[in-house]
Parts: C-alpha cells; structure tokens; sequence
C-alpha cells in the first residue's frame, strides 16, 4: 500500500524463455554468486523449487474433427511432511480465438475454488469453458480489445496478482469466459513425501455466438423472406383492386388523355 513492494519483477525474477529443456514454460533463470549471503535470498532459494514442479497441459479432439475438445491439467506440488492443504484456488488463462463469421480475440481465464475442513492429498475437478456475452460481436474487423493478459504483468507490485482485484477487472467485460458446470472431488489422505496433486479437465463445449451481420450478409441470407412478403403483398394488392373497380366501390371518371379542339 505504501510502495514497500516495489520491485523490479524482470530483473528479481528472469525467466528462462523458450527452451527445448524439460519442465513448464514459466522457468526461472538461476544466477551464480560469489557471497553465500546473496545465494541465500529469497529470489534464489525458489528457483530450484520453481523450476521442479511438474506440470502437464495437455489438449484433445476427441471426436478429431480438427480442433480441441478439452484440456487435462495435472500439476505436483511439493510439500513438507509437516505441511497440509485446505483449499485450493487456482486460476487457468485461454487465448480464445474466432475466425468465422466474426474474428474475435482475447484473452481469457478458467476459475476454481474449493475449501475442506479435511487435509487433503489431490483436487480433481471438472467442467466446461463457456462463453458469456453481454453484447453481440462485430461482424467485420478483429477485435482484439480483450486480447491483453489477464495479469497486469507490468506492475511492479504485489497487489496486481490479487486474486479479488483480478476477477473483478475480469469481470468488467463484456465478453468473457467462464468455468462452469463444476464437479469438484477432493481427495484426503496425503502421505507424508507424496505432493499435492491438482487435475483439472476442462472441456470446449459447442457454443451459440451472437453478432451483428453486415449488411450485405443479412441480405444474402434474408432475401427470401424479403421476396415471400413481396409477393404476398402484391396478391393482396391485386384482389384489392379487382374487387373495387368490379364493385364500384368509387365513383371513376373517365379523362380524355388530350383536349378535343373545335374546328
């Protein structure tokens, strides 16, 4: 609140960057020192710990038609025999794409929470990424508004990574993702050397998207709608003026179409 944790996230933190090593894409970057003091920070003492943890992301089109269906996440994390876990939260981040009809980018995110009065060894959840609009996407352009990092990761200070703060600006747009239909197991009994787990399967329902259509593709799609009505109103139209002129229903006055002039 008062500037305290200000800090220099690239240069306390560095990453590795792409890699063909193995472990997640999110590796930090160890340094060589020559004092024991300054091995001993905290920005290095994590690194080795960091680094370890392991993590599998993998997506699957089940019914392979060409594009992903869900994705299974599996992530380890190393305990102390005399350290337990009560809740979890957790937060996952998608690029969403769309190519038809409207080309949509952003950047969106996946959200569990569960909390037990019982230690627990695995967290094991389920669900679906859905869609939420609150206004239709355009129909010509890329929209690339939302397509920013759910983090701000620019900021220096803690207070950006606020689990609160981050849902909240979430939630102040107007596209967005979220995790729902959630079948949560949580799983007790942990032994004392083994880690603590976290599975999520998160699957890519078939989604109904609205937009506004151009003009153009609301008349290639609508023309016959438009014809049909036409029609109908020109039948109308004529059994109308059948039946006025054979009734008389008003008085008709024959023009001659130019002026007799008398000789």
């Amino acid at each position: 609140m008062r500037g305290l944790d200000r800090v220099d996230v690239e240069r306390m933190f560095p990453l590795v960057g792409k890699t063909r090593t193995r472990g997640h894409h999110l590796r930090l970057k160890g340094r060589s020192f020559k004092t024991e003091m300054r091995r001993n920070f905290f920005s290095q003492r994590v690194v080795n710990l960091w680094n370890s943890l392991p993590q599998k992301a993998m997506e699957e089109d089940q019914n392979l038609d060409g594009k992903m269906d869900r994705l299974n996440f599996r992530l380890e994390l190393p305990l102390q025999p005399s350290e337990q876990v009560y809740n979890v939260q957790f937060i996952l981040t998608f690029s969403y794409k769309l190519f038809r009809m409207s080309t949509f980018m952003m950047q969106s995110m996946a959200y569990a929470y569960f909390s037990s009065s019982i230690p627990g060894s695995q967290f094991t959840v389920n669900g679906d990424l859905k869609l939420h609009q609150r206004e239709p996407l355009r129909h010509k352009g890329v929209d690339t508004r939302y397509n920013v990092s759910i983090f701000n990761d620019g900021s220096p200070f803690a207070s950006a990574y606020d689990v609160a703060r981050v849902i909240a600006s979430y939630q102040d747009r107007n596209v967005t993702t979220t995790f729902s239909n959630q079948y949560p197991v949580w799983t007790a009994g942990r032994a004392a050397d083994a880690p603590f787990v976290i599975n999520a399967v998160i699957r890519y329902p078939v989604e109904i998207i609205t937009y506004r259509p151009g003009f153009w593709e609301m008349i290639k799609v609508a023309w016959i709608q438009y014809v049909s009505i036409l029609l109908i109103f020109l039948w109308v139209f004529a059994k109308i003026k059948l039946f006025v002129f054979q009734n008389h229903v008003l008085t008709a006055i024959m023009v001659p179409p130019y002026k007799q002039h008398q000789l």
